[in-house]
């Protein structure tokens, strides 16, 4: 991987306030951005999804290695192989093994199997150390500030230059790009601006260019079976203005096999999968990967709900 260093810049204009201390790392979410109407919070979907835990098992198989990852009752499978890139929170290079804390990031669009545990690919694995220094991956625009307005760059000569294929990078080839941003100050400012003391261009994840099609007329929701509806009349609760019904229930009233897991459930018929899991708005569909507004939810029935709009989903 190849490194360069650019032009100084005056730090004491970078420190303006002066405090130091970064900000919690974490994958940062992008557009599109939704407005509930009713709570006027702001929920974005993320642009990188992060998985966090301890590697409590290690499987070599023949062009790459399984890492098992368990975060409290979480667990998830982290894959890499020789291209992978993998560093500690300092950003430098690493070597992943059993015991080891780590953070993995994977880009949300990209396609995911549907299967229990989850396995990811991630674009970029960090190796917790005890050392103070903070990543963040997510994009950055052309002001090089991060898409929740948190973090600000001011590439300094002390920042080393990379990008995932090996490429020379310059300045300006940081704008508009997804990046891995390795740094140990901030100021106190909104954004926080910090001398970064590595930054890695993803450019292995394709720009995606703006697509112009012409207006279609929406189509009208599929009539819901009325034996469904008598289920969803009858059993369901409210969460955020969001009708959660039962998932079993309707599922194989409607002709899918459905898979209990330790964290939810698997919902298939024909050439079809969704991958449920309780307590996450994710959810795994064929090879891609879906958002629930509300996450699922076990109540003390046994019995897991969804939102009701999955419903429409199943009836397509």
């Amino acid at each position: 991987m190849k490194m360069t260093k650019v032009v100084p810049f005056a730090m004491s204009a970078l420190l303006l306030g002066g405090a130091i201390g970064a900000p919690t790392a974490s994958a940062n979410e992008g557009e599109p951005t939704v407005i509930n109407a009713e709570t006027s919070v702001q929920q974005v979907q993320p642009i990188f999804i992060k998985v966090t835990g301890t590697v409590e098992n290690v499987e070599v198989r023949e062009n790459a290695t399984y890492y098992t990852v368990v975060d409290g009752d979480n667990t998830n499978i982290v894959i890499a192989n020789k291209d992978s890139l993998v560093f500690d929170n300092m950003g430098k290079e690493a070597k992943l093994q059993k015991g080891n804390k780590v953070s993995a990031y994977s880009y949300a669009k990209k396609p995911m199997l549907a299967i229990y545990p989850p396995q990811y690919n991630p674009e970029v694995i960090i190796v917790e150390t005890e050392e103070m220094s903070s990543v963040e991956v997510d994009f950055f625009n052309k002001d090089l500030v991060d898409t929740e307005n948190n973090l600000k760059l001011n590439v300094g000569e002390d920042t080393k230059l990379a990008s995932a294929t090996g490429k020379d990078v310059k300045v300006d080839d940081l704008k508009e790009q997804h990046l891995v941003v390795f740094y140990t100050i901030a100021t106190m400012s909104i954004p926080a601006q910090t001398p970064p003391s590595k930054v890695i261009v993803l450019d292995t994840i394709e720009k995606e260019e703006p697509v112009e099609v012409d207006p279609a007329p929406i189509p009208e929701p599929a009539p819901v079976d009325s034996a469904v509806q008598e289920i969803i009349n009858k059993d369901f609760y409210e969460v955020d203005g969001t009708k959660m019904v039962p998932l079993r229930l309707i599922a194989e009233k409607l002709g899918f096999k459905v898979e209990v897991t330790p964290k939810g459930a698997i919902v298939s018929k024909g050439a079809l999968s969704y991958t449920i899991t309780r307590g996450q708005k994710e959810y795994g569909y064929n090879k891609a990967l879906r958002q629930f507004k509300v996450a699922p939810a076990l109540l003390e029935s046994g019995k897991t709900y969804v939102p009701v709009e999955f419903v429409e989903e199943l009836t397509k």
